[in-house]
C-alpha cells in the first residue's frame, strides 16, 4: 500500500494527525526534498528507508515503491502542501494502478491557507469575496488558454497564486490588465509557516518592486484581492440577531 500524505505548508506540526501516524509507521518514506521540510523526516523510524525524489524520476519514485510494495513494506509518499495541487500525484496513481498496488490520500495544508493563517486572512468577505481562484502562471508547464491570468483576473475576487513569484513584473502587468486596479490589496509570503516566513503587504501595482526590494524570487505564494486589507465587508448572517437557523430561531 502507497499512502500519498500532505506535508502541510512547511511548519513540521502543522502536517495532520493521520499523516504524522503515516510516517511513524512506515518502512519506506519517498519525500519532495526540494520543498518538504525535512524535519518531518523526525517522525521517521530509524529503520525506514527514506529516499529524496528531488534527485529522481517519475520512473526511478515509481520502481521504488514497486519494490517495496513487493517485500510487503508501508509506504509514504510525501508531498508538500496537499497532494491534491500541483502534487503530480495523478501520473504515480496511474503507474500504481496499472502495477496493481493500492494506494490512498492523507490531504494536508496547501500554502494559500498557511498564508491565510499567517496574516490572519478570511477568503471569503461578505460583499467583497466569496470566491478563491487557486490558480499559476505558465512556465515550462502550460496553462489551458482559458485559464490566463487574464481571464481570471476579470472577476476581482481573491486570488491565490503559485508557482509564479520568478514572474512576478508578467503577473503583475497580466493582473492589471484583467482587471485588477494598480490599488488592489496583494501580499507575498515567502516560505509561510516556515521559521524563515516573511509577508508583506502591497498592492498590484507594486507586486514586483516589493519582491525585488526584499530579494523574494521563489518559494513564495502570491496573494490579490480587498480581502487582503479587510476595509470594508458585512457581517455574516449566520449571527446575525434577526437571522434564523436550524439551531436559533428568531
Amino acid at each position: 500500500m502507497v499512502n500519498f500524505v500532505g506535508a502541510g505548508t512547511g511548519a513540521a506540526d502543522l502536517i495532520t494527525v493521520r499523516g504524522m501516524n503515516l510516517l511513524k509507521e512506515a518502512d519506506v518514506i519517498i519525500y519532495a526534498g526540494s520543498l518538504v521540510n525535512p524535519q518531518l523526516l523526525d517522525y521517521a523510524s530509524k529503520e525506514c528507508e527514506i529516499y529524496n525524489s528531488a534527485y529522481m524520476t517519475l520512473d526511478e519514485v515509481v520502481e521504488v515503491m514497486k519494490n517495496a510494495e513487493k517485500k510487503g513494506l508501508r509506504i509514504v509518499r510525501l508531498h508538500t502542501g496537499d497532494p491534491s495541487i500541483y502534487g503530480a500525484i495523478r501520473e504515480q496513481m496511474d503507474m500504481l494502478d496499472e502495477l496493481g498496488i493500492e494506494y490512498s490520500t492523507c490531504p494536508g495544508v496547501s500554502a494559500c491557507f498557511g498564508a491565510a493563517s499567517s496574516l490572519n486572512l478570511e477568503y471569503t468577505l461578505p460583499e467583497v469575496s466569496q470566491s478563491l481562484i487557486i490558480t499559476r502562471m505558465e512556465g515550462r508547464t502550460p496553462v489551458p488558454k482559458k485559464e490566463s491570468i487574464e481571464a481570471f483576473a476579470a472577476h476581482n475576487c481573491t486570488m491565490a497564486i503559485y508557482l509564479s513569484t520568478g514572474m512576478i513584473e508578467e503577473l503583475q502587468r497580466r493582473l492589471i490588465s484583467g482587471g485588477y486596479k494598480k490599488d488592489t490589496p496583494a501580499a507575498i509570503v515567502y516560505k509561510a509557516t516556515w521559521p524563515d516566513e516573511k509577508t508583506f503587504v502591497c498592492t498590484v501595482g507594486t507586486l514586483a518592486k516589493t519582491a525585488e526590494e526584499n530579494g523574494i524570487r521563489k518559494t513564495a505564494i502570491i496573494l490579490v484581492g480587498d480581502v487582503i486589507t479587510h476595509a470594508h465587508y458585512e457581517k455574516s448572517k449566520l449571527y446575525s440577531p434577526d437571522f434564523s437557523t436550524e439551531f436559533r430561531q428568531v
